[in-house]
This record gives C-alpha cells, structure tokens and sequence, in this order.
C-alpha cells in the first residue's frame, strides 16, 4: 500500500513537470513575437530620434572682416528646435535654435553647466527643453534670459534679413562644453 501510495505521488510530480514543460513550450512563441516587437519599437525610436538630430550642417559664410557666422534661413526656425552639429576649433559641438513662444528667436549650446559632462543635452517637450541629464524642464521663453545650473547655456544670435546669425567665435568659445 506504501508503494502504490509512493507510485501515484511520483506519477503526480511527473504530471506537475509535464504540465510545466507544456506551458514553457507555449509561452516561447509570445515571448519570442514579445521580444521581436520590443525591438521594432527600439529600432524605430533610434530611426525617429535620429531624424530630429541634425542632419543639416550649418552654413558658414565670411562676412567683410573675415569672422565666420553661421546663417540658418529663419523660415527653418520655428517653436521646434532645430538641432545643429558643427566643428568648432577642432572640437564637435551642437547647439540648437527655435523660435520661442514670445516670438523672440533664441539660440543655445546642447549643454548646460551641471550635466554637461554627461554629453546627453537637451529634447524639447512642447514649450519646454528638457535636459536628458536629470530631467529638469526649461521654458524656451528663458532661453539666452537665464544662466548658470542645468539650464541650457545661451548663445548670442541677430536677425539679418531673413537669416538667424550666430558668431562661429561665440560657439568656440563654449566648446568646452563638449
């Protein structure tokens, strides 16, 4: 009696380990079509992301005095930044522009004071630029009016004609940064 009783708790367990097998067995298709739209999703999200980095160098042009300037069309400048790579005294560096929301066109470096170390500057989430450091959120009306701390380090910018003008001097200068 013992043995029967020892026989059907073996054939118990086997039923539990069979049952276990067969549950793996359907769960590795889900996981599997799981892992492949994660993938999808991390592939599209790279491809999207890269298409807002800069695709466009900037211009440079000589203005009478020999000083490089950089000109950006002001119909490429909106409420949505711009971001913008250039080689600045040897150094790649980026800086982004956009039109703020009080109509005023500003200009800034992709970096800040405090996360710069970090090289992940800024995205913008509607009115606000937001460091991809540490989070913090910037209204894009403070830009170039607020300095120091995580907020992103102005770059001075003029109007000519219809053309957003930043000095190549200006951007050297903060090359440090990157």
């Amino acid at each position: 009696m013992e043995n029967e009783s020892l026989g059907e708790t073996r054939e118990k367990k086997r039923a539990q380990f069979t049952e276990t097998a067969e549950t793996k067995s359907r769960l590795t298709p889900i996981l599997v079509i799981l892992a492949l739209v994660l993938a999808a999703v991390a592939v599209y999200l790279i491809v999207n992301t890269s298409s807002d980095a800069p695709a466009v160098t900037s211009t440079l042009s000589t203005n009478s005095g020999n000083t490089a300037i950089v000109r950006i069309p002001i119909s490429d400048v909106s409420g949505k930044a711009k971001f913008f790579d250039l080689n600045a005294a040897g150094k790649q560096v980026r800086f982004f522009v956009l039109k703020s929301s009080d109509g005023v066109y500003r200009a800034a470096m992709d970096a800040c004071d405090t996360c710069w170390h970090a090289k992940q500057g800024y995205r913008q989430e509607g009115d606000d630029m937001v460091c991809n450091k540490c989070g913090l959120k910037f209204h894009s009306a403070l830009i170039n009016e607020v300095s120091g701390g995580c907020n992103p380090i102005g770059l001075p910018c003029a109007i000519e004609g219809d053309q957003l003008v930043i000095k190549t001097s200006d951007i050297e200068a903060r090359n440090r940064y990157f």
